[in-house]
C-alpha cells in the first residue's frame, strides 16, 4: 500500500465523522457546554492523566527488568520512553508509539538489535495486562447495565480475540522453535525469525516471577483506576453527575475497545463517537456528549506531548529520527 493511502483514508474517515457529527448536534449547546467547565475539576482530571502515564511508566520498568536481568536500565529512561511513545500515538495512525519507545530504550543497552525483540515482548506483556484490565472493567460496566446488552457480545470478542490471538501466537512459536531444534534446523530466514520468537518471549519472563508480576499487574491497574478517576473529573467538569462514576466507566471501556485497532491519530472522531454513543445511555445529550469526548482526549493528547516532547529533548532523539527508526526492518538475507 502506498505510504499515502493510510493518511488519506484517515483524513477522510475523520472527515465524514467530523460532517456526521455537525450534522446531528447542536453546536451552541456544544459551545455552551465547552464555556462552563469547571476548572477545578479540569485540573483534577489534568493531574489525575499525568499520573496514570508515570505509573504506566513503573509497570513497563519493573517487566523490562525482568526481561533482561543483565541489563540496568534506569528507570528514568524507561518512563522517557513511555512518554515518548504516547506522543507518538498522538500524532501517528496505527502503533508507531509502541515502535518508538522499544528503540528508545535498546539506544541504552549494550546491544540494542539483540535487545529490540526483547523489549516488543514487553510491550506484548504490558498489553496482556491492558486486557485484562479491559476484561475486569468490562465485567463491572456490562454487569451493571451501563451498555446496551446488544453490544455486549461484540465488546467481549473485541477484548477477547487480541487475548486469543496471543494465546495462539505463543502456541505457534514454540512449534518454530522446536523445529529449529531438531537436526537440519530451518532455513536461515526462519532461524532468524525463531531467533527474535526466542527473545520476544523473554519479554512476558515477568508473569513467570511472582512478586514482579504481581508488581507489573497492580501498578498497571493502579494507571486505569487513575484513568477511570480522569474520566469521572471531565464529567464532573461538564456538570454531568448523574451516574457519574458507572459513566465514567462505560466511557473509558469504549474509547479503549475502539482504539484496539487505531486508524487515525488517536483515534480522533471515533473517540468521540465512543464518548456520543455512551454517554447517550445515560440521558446526556449529544452536544455534550461530543464536549466531553473533546476535552477528555485534549486532556490525553496534551498531558502525552508535555511529558513526551520534553523527553524527546533529553534523549536528544528527534523527531525525524524516529520516523527513520521505526521504518520497516528486513530480515538478513538467506546467503
Amino acid at each position: 500500500m502506498p505510504r499515502w493511502a493510510t493518511p488519506t483514508i484517515a483524513i477522510a474517515l475523520l472527515a465524514g465523522l467530523v460532517a456526521l457529527a455537525l450534522a446531528k448536534i447542536n453546536l451552541r449547546g456544544l459551545g455552551s457546554a465547552l464555556v462552563h467547565v469547571s476548572a477545578g475539576w479540569l485540573a483534577f482530571a489534568c493531574v489525575l492523566m499525568v499520573a496514570a502515564f508515570l505509573v504506566r511508566g513503573e509497570s513497563w520498568f519493573v517487566v523490562i527488568r525482568s526481561a533482561l536481568p543483565g541489563e540496568r536500565v534506569p528507570r528514568p529512561v524507561v518512563i522517557r520512553a513511555l512518554f515518548i511513545g504516547m506522543a507518538g500515538s498522538s500524532v501517528a495512525p496505527g502503533r508507531l508509539g509502541e515502535a518508538a519507545r522499544v528503540l528508545v530504550v535498546s539506544r541504552h543497552l549494550a546491544d540494542p538489535t539483540r535487545s529490540i525483540a526483547v523489549l516488543a515482548g514487553t510491550v506484548l506483556a504490558q498489553t496482556v495486562l491492558n486486557l485484562l484490565a479491559l476484561i475486569v472493567l468490562a465485567a463491572v460496566t456490562l454487569g451493571a447495565g451501563a451498555i446496551p446488552g446488544a453490544r455486549t457480545g461484540g465488546i467481549l470478542a473485541a477484548i477477547g480475540l487480541p487475548l486469543v490471538l496471543v494465546v495462539l501466537a505463543l502456541a505457534a512459536s514454540q512449534g518454530l522453535v522446536r523445529a529449529g531444534e531438531r537436526p537440519g534446523g530451518l532455513p536461515r530466514p526462519l532461524a532468524w525469525i525463531a531467533r527474535q520468537v526466542v527473545d520476544a518471549r523473554n519479554g512476558l519472563r515477568v508473569f513467570r516471577q511472582p512478586g514482579a508480576a504481581a508488581h507489573a499487574s497492580a501498578t498497571q491497574l493502579v494507571a486505569w483506576a487513575m484513568q477511570w478517576a480522569c474520566c469521572y473529573g471531565v464529567l464532573l467538569a461538564l456538570g454531568l453527575s448523574h451516574r457519574a462514576g458507572l459513566a465514567a466507566a462505560a466511557v473509558l471501556l469504549a474509547v479503549n475497545v475502539t482504539a484496539i485497532v487505531p486508524v487515525t491519530p488517536s483515534n480522533v472522531g471515533v473517540f468521540q463517537a465512543a464518548c456520543i454513543a455512551v454517554l447517550a445511555v445515560f440521558g446526556v445529550r449529544s452536544a455534550h456528549g461530543l464536549a466531553y469526548g473533546l476535552v477528555l482526549q485534549a486532556i490525553e493528547i496534551g498531558a502525552a506531548f508535555a511529558l513526551g516532547l520534553p523527553s524527546l529533548l533529553r534523549e536528544g532523539v528527534s523527531v525525524g529520527q524516529l520516523r527513520a527508526l521505526t521504518g520497516p526492518r528486513e530480515a538478513p538475507p538467506d546467503r
